[in-house]
């Protein structure tokens, strides 16, 4: 009999799926400690969570009957995913299930800034009647400037094409195409912060996107903006937000999500009239976490009771026979999607895999789609995986092409991405040293051998002598330490390419004064 553990407040829909299943017991205890956890740990073959319990290295080094994690949600920060996945415990979540609910919420946050409803009620519980001072604006006919089309933000869209309003766009990573066929008008960041009346957020949270909405934005806005941030804690500088409050920038803000979760009393944020708060309410609707609930529940029962992997994060849905061959190709796709992702900078229009060498004997179908995942989870807000990585693909307007050769040039076998965006091509190309060990042999028109792991700082330079000693310098005297250095370059005097692995992701100070070494064309870290 194999024990399914809920440590978190699920559906009882969710435990009689469970139940229900031929061999699987339900075991529930909301209350449990990681202490307990641990020590119970190899009594069950599942957990089924949603962001109390953390799935940590201690946790998972003592579970040797563990064999899936489910989380009923997207985000899966509370669980080590690369630990789970050394030990070979599938990781599963539930994208999409809270994408209506999430995107409603922050719906419902810009109605009710425009008519100024949670201040009114306040005033009115406090015996008021302050007409006057509550006057509100319409919806109709104002502008509202999404930051991220992805599935969220694409439904919130939707909705406001139904209350009429005007909708502007700025997404780097989708393409006019399908951007046309939502509606929207896609524009420059500067012009949708100098556009919008108001200004709704749905980008991931990443290196790039921390602190986007800062000091020089509020400044770039329209005097009167109202800000809707239901996306992630500190995509938006709160102090700066305060600021623009104050100066009459903005007029309004509502934030469902916080850089400090709750938020610390002195949060200044906490004391301004003009700001709404939630607390972290964006999935949490009864219909949400009914779906969630049991959606995970039949994903733990149909891979326990079959095999059969569903919005795995983690592994991909082969075969049991067949993964161990296919598994350093999926691996090498997925790190050869992810470096080249986080190169980019404009839309992806086409994806353009070429398989050469003893690979094409394969179903590379699963390669193909660790590959996609791997570049649109660079550049999607939320939910990409094994599953609907081709679906999105599709979905954003994406061409997806398979080449096939069996006849091996350089290598046994060889992966090729080529990705066509609207400012041209870029190329990668990774193979298998010794059958296992994932390499980058070469970049555009860059040959080299480089392993996919780690920090790794991507110069491309004019090929002249100093530059690689300038580079070296500037880390040593920023205290970054250099683990490899990998050169490429097309003939002497002309460009060159350096992939230098290093310990640390460099700060955008450091880029910047990368950028400045003379002859360096550009600098940019990747995380592998």
């Amino acid at each position: 009999m194999m024990k399914v553990l809920i440590t978190d407040n699920l559906s009882e829909a969710a435990v009689e799926i469970l139940n229900d299943a031929d061999g699987i017991e339900c075991v529930v205890d909301h209350k449990i400690s990681p202490e307990d956890l641990k020590n119970s740990i190899n009594d069950f073959s599942a957990i089924a969570l949603r962001s109390r319990t953390k799935i940590t290295v201690d946790l998972l080094d003592g579970a040797t009957t563990l064999k899936v994690v489910g989380r009923a949600g997207t985000g899966v920060d509370n669980i080590d995913v690369n630990e789970a996945t050394s030990k070979g415990v599938v990781v599963m979540n539930t994208p999409g299930g809270n994408t209506i609910t999430t995107a409603e919420h922050a719906v419902s946050m810009i109605m009710a800034l425009s008519r100024n409803i949670p201040q009114a009620t306040a005033s009115m519980k406090a015996g008021k009647w302050e007409k006057k001072q509550f006057q509100g604006t319409e919806l109709t006919d104002k502008t509202l400037g999404i930051l991220g089309v992805g599935n969220i933000g694409a439904v919130v869209a939707n909705r406001a094409q139904g209350l009429k309003m005007h909708v502007i766009s700025y997404d780097p990573y989708i393409s006019e195409e399908a951007a046309e066929k939502l509606g929207i008008t896609l524009v420059t960041l500067d012009e949708l912060y100098g556009k919008s009346d108001f200004i709704s957020i749905h980008v991931p949270l990443t290196d790039e996107t921390k602190n986007l909405v800062n000091k020089d934005a509020f400044a770039k806005m329209k005097k009167g903006i109202k800000l809707i941030q239901c996306a992630r804690g500190g995509i938006v500088n709160e102090a700066d937000l305060c600021e623009a409050i104050k100066d009459g920038i903005v007029s309004g803000a509502a934030l469902d999500v916080f850089e400090e979760e709750p938020p610390p009393a002195d949060n200044p944020l906490l004391a301004l009239d003009e700001v709404i708060l939630t607390p972290h309410l964006g999935a949490s609707t009864t219909e949400a976490q009914e779906k969630v609930a049991v959606a995970i529940a039949e994903q733990i029962r149909d891979y326990l009771t079959s095999g059969t992997i569903r919005n795995a994060i983690n592994v991909p849905s082969v075969p049991a026979e067949l993964l161990v061959s296919l598994e350093p190709y999926i691996l090498l796709g997925e790190k050869l999607g992810s470096f080249q992702g986080q190169l980019l900078s404009s839309a992806i229009e086409e994806i353009t895999l070429e398989y050469t060498g003893d690979v094409v004997e394969l179903d590379v179908s699963p390669i193909t789609i660790a590959t996609i995942k791997g570049l649109l989870s660079q550049v999607m807000d939320e939910g990409v995986n094994y599953v609907n990585a081709s679906h999105v693909a599709k979905e954003r307007g994406i061409k997806i092409n398979e080449v096939k050769t069996s006849r091996a040039i350089d290598f046994a076998s060889s992966v090729t991405i080529k990705v066509r965006t609207k400012d041209g091509e870029s190329l990668v190309e990774g193979a298998l040293f010794g059958k296992k060990e994932p390499r980058i042999v070469k970049i555009d028109d860059f040959f080299l051998d480089a392993v996919p792991e780690g920090n790794i700082l991507v110069i491309q330079n004019e090929d002249e002598a100093g530059v690689i000693g300038h580079v070296g310098t500037l880390l040593a005297e920023n205290s970054i330490n250099i683990g490899r250095l990998h050169l490429g370059r097309k003939n002497a005097g002309d460009e060159a390419v350096s992939l230098w692995s290093i310990d640390a992701k460099l700060s955008k100070d450091i880029t910047e004064k990368l950028l400045n070494v003379p002859h360096i064309v550009s600098a940019k870290t990747v995380e592998l």
